[in-house]
């Protein structure tokens, strides 16, 4: 069925709230065709499903193709300015799910409508993901992520929360951590740290310094955000490459970040800032600075497909983050990414860790419905942890 695009209207959506901790959105036309995007802002998902409500009374009846204008109308319709990490995931989901609706209407994927591929296969790298489990349990997890599902990169966490000196023997203890999963996968498997800002300034040098023995690939987010000033300063501090983003939701806030040498990747959120249209941009400025790019994304099917799409149309796409393999907590019944799709074998990786397109148009998600229709009927109220120093002081999980 040929459909042209300005024929179609936006007719009704749909939110779903499902575990372990995200938020899917159904958007179909009045033609028929079905789009899904996925905002969230973890422990806040039922905040972004206010947000889409209020955005989407915009949209209803309003053509879908219209991608970029919807966008701007949204963004500027912010009188205060400076849409925040709630309302910038909110309009994330919806990008993402035009532009799948856009792909499926000209039978043509996200990848083609953005220009086409500019490399055959994408790396794709996976998580230990157990920050409160023994150095030898995440040693194990590690190596057995590597052996399921072909990863050739794996992140950790390297950095316990710690004060402004290390009183509770914490540098230590992440170098121990990280020369357990180095033992465990080999020289072969590369390794990520992810300092997740929570350390503070003055310890930062002396965590480089203790993890940098073990072949680091880069580090991740060595200060909050916060603190981005001091990232060409810590860049002199280490060879290895430093990587920061996936709390930053706007192009200025990246323009800001990259007129500074100090930065060696970028990793913006699809899911957090602002979609397709949005991190596209963002890409593209990380390129012209000479900067690589590797979105992050530990969330679901449908935020890592549409991380897929820019990195195929990206040059300084050097790694993509998944959540495959990543379950958070018993109660969640074990569900991960693949258990929300029926194409889970396009999400294979290749003997060299890569990834091909995703085939199909769109997105190039077949999204399970009876299963999601299921887990959101019990939707979850997932919070982030809290983790205090030995003092009782809150601290950055």
């Amino acid at each position: 069925m040929s459909i042209t695009p300005s024929s179609d209207k936006i007719a009704r959506y749909e939110l779903f709230r499902v575990t372990p901790r995200w938020l899917f959105l159904r958007i179909k036309t009045a033609n028929g065709v079905v789009g899904w995007g996925e905002p969230v802002v973890e422990g806040y998902a039922e905040s972004v499903e206010s947000a889409v409500h209020v955005m989407m009374e915009s949209l209803m009846g309003k053509d879908p193709a219209r991608i970029h204008y919807h966008w701007q109308t949204i963004a500027k319709g912010d009188f205060y300015g400076g849409l925040g990490p709630v309302m910038m995931s909110a309009l994330a989901g919806i990008d993402q799910a035009l532009w799948d609706i856009k792909g499926k209407t000209l039978g043509a994927s996200v990848v083609d409508l953005l220009g086409g591929a500019v490399r055959d296969r994408q790396m794709v790298y996976g998580h230990v993901a157990a920050d409160f489990e023994p150095d030898d349990v995440a040693a194990a997890i590690a190596k057995q992520r590597c052996d399921d599902y072909g990863f050739k990169l794996i992140k950790l966490c390297g950095s316990p929360p710690m004060g402004y000196t290390d009183m509770q023997g914490s540098i230590e203890a992440g170098a121990a951590r990280v020369a357990e999963v180095r033992k465990a996968v080999g020289p072969d498997i590369q390794i990520a740290v992810d300092f997740h800002g929570r350390c503070k300034l003055p310890m930062v040098r002396k965590l480089i310094r203790a993890l940098e023995p073990y072949d680091i690939a880069f580090f991740e987010e060595v200060v909050h955000p916060d603190f981005n000033d001091a990232m060409p300063d810590l860049a002199n501090w280490t060879e290895v490459p430093l990587a920061t983003g996936e709390r930053m939701f706007h192009y200025a806030e990246f323009y800001d970040l990259l007129r500074k040498p100090g930065v060696s990747i970028i990793q913006p959120d699809l899911s957090h800032a602002g979609g397709i249209t949005h991190c596209l941009d963002i890409a593209r400025l990380a390129e012209h600075r000479d900067v690589a790019l590797a979105p992050h994304c530990p969330l679901g099917p449908i935020a890592l497909a549409a991380c897929l799409a820019v990195d195929f149309v990206c040059l300084n796409a050097e790694y993509q983050e998944s959540g495959i393999g990543l379950t958070y907590t018993a109660e969640d019944g074990g569900r991960g990414v693949l258990d929300y799709v029926l194409n889970a074998d396009d999400f294979k990786l290749d003997d060299d860790g890569m990834m091909p397109p995703l085939p199909g148009p769109g997105l190039g998600v077949q999204m399970n419905e009876e299963v999601i229709r299921e887990v959101a009927a019990d939707a979850h109220k997932w919070r982030g942890p809290i983790e205090p120093l030995p003092d009782g002081s809150p601290t950055r999980w």
